[in-house]
């Protein structure tokens, strides 16, 4: 199969995190197109060792390819406390916050992750940034009364240290984009944050306002893959490492 150099990245990624999972670890399987790659190849490995593996998907998507799979997939409930959450992300800082949601399955991404001993971003080279809000922020909110909810999130907007002030309703062709949970999701374009955890705080006291994209301090370490099919792991505890090794 050839693969362009994103994807080579991507892979490269998903196969460094892959090599992380031990046999009856509980997973939590994230969404989005490196997360996929993880899936694809946690699969292939666990069929090959025989390893005994719960996973939990944190999106529609996620299961149903884990299932075709053959991976195990149970609930959060079902499975308990995780072992280790694997996930892609939009982008992340120096500090390893994160936005996530590009996808719209922020909310369980979120759940999953923080219910888990560690959570490991799995990513390109291009998600880094400096500082986050390149990317536009992801925000759930309930159906009701959404046009109230945006119209606050915007006025939250003007007080904190953000470029962008502007929310937009995330739409699937012609209609709003539902979640999995049944909400709606507002993109905030604000070009550039200065402070992720005032903005969380501040967005999530809002009614209506489920959950935000933004992780902050949970993440514990973030893969990044090249385009040359090597890796690079940034931990919060500074101790880099880097794999030179390419992948088959």
């Amino acid at each position: 199969m050839s693969l362009d150099r994103k994807e080579i990245a991507k892979r490269a990624a998903a196969a460094a995190a892959v090599a992380l999972v031990e046999d009856g670890h509980r997973l939590g399987l994230g969404t989005g197109s490196t997360a996929k790659w993880f899936v694809e190849l946690l699969a292939e490995r666990a069929k090959a060792e025989g390893l005994d593996l719960v996973c939990v998907p944190t999106s529609l998507r996620t299961a149903r390819q884990a299932q075709a799979a053959g991976l195990k997939v149970v609930t959060l409930d079902e499975a308990g406390w995780l072992d280790l959450t694997i996930d892609g992300a939009d982008e992340f800082d120096p500090d390893l916050n994160l936005i996530k949601g590009g996808g719209g399955a922020l909310l369980q991404e979120k759940i999953v992750a923080t219910a888990s001993d560690r959570m490991v971003v799995i990513s390109d080279a291009s998600k880094q940034v400096e500082h986050l809000g390149v990317f536009p922020l992801p925000v759930e909110i309930a159906t009701f009364g959404w046009e109230t909810t945006k119209a606050i999130v915007e006025e939250t907007l003007e007080d904190m240290d953000v470029e962008g002030k502007i929310a937009t309703l995330r739409m699937d062709k012609d209609e709003p984009y539902i979640t999995d949970n049944g909400n709606f999701i507002i993109d905030c374009h604000l070009r550039r944050l200065g402070d992720a955890e005032e903005l969380a705080l501040a967005l999530n006291m809002i009614p209506g306002v489920v959950e935000t994209g933004l992780f902050v301090d949970i993440a514990d370490s973030v893969i990044i893959g090249y385009e040359d099919g090597t890796t690079e792991i940034l931990s919060l505890d500074d101790e880099d490492d880097e794999d030179e090794a390419g992948f088959d």
